[in-house]
């Protein structure tokens, strides 16, 4: 017998399937310059940035330091024009306006899916 003590059998590790570990594209997912966004919108770029500068639209930078859009910041800009024209918001409401207006669609698109409604039924 050695004075050593015996080894313990280790379980593998298990590791979580790549789906539930995070999204991964399987392609590169385009992304849009700050021209290409100020085209599309009909926006100054200035005012694009200042969006980015609040935390209105998200970007992110690539790898030269320039400004870099998912493909849907140009409706996300629409968005934020016809809420501020709509409803006369100045541009620091408007994202506690845009938080509340997603958090109501998650909230409803839950209710979809338990299958419940979030309108009262009908009186007759």
């Amino acid at each position: 017998m050695s004075d050593r003590p015996a080894r313990t059998r280790r379980a593998p590790e298990r590791t979580a399937p790549v789906a539930a570990r995070g999204p991964y594209a399987i392609v590169p997912v385009p992304r849009l310059s700050l021209d290409t966004v100020a085209r599309r919108s009909g926006l100054h770029p200035d005012l694009i940035r200042r969006f980015v500068a609040l935390g209105l639209v998200d970007a992110d930078r690539d790898a030269s330091g320039r400004l870099a859009f998912a493909p849907t910041a140009p409706a996300d800009l629409a968005r934020i024009q016809r809420l501020r024209t709509g409803l006369c918001l100045n541009y620091a409401s408007l994202g506690l306006v845009l938080d509340l207006l997603d958090r109501i669609s998650l909230l409803e698109a839950a209710l979809r899916r338990a299958g419940t409604r979030s309108d009262p039924p009908p009186w007759t």
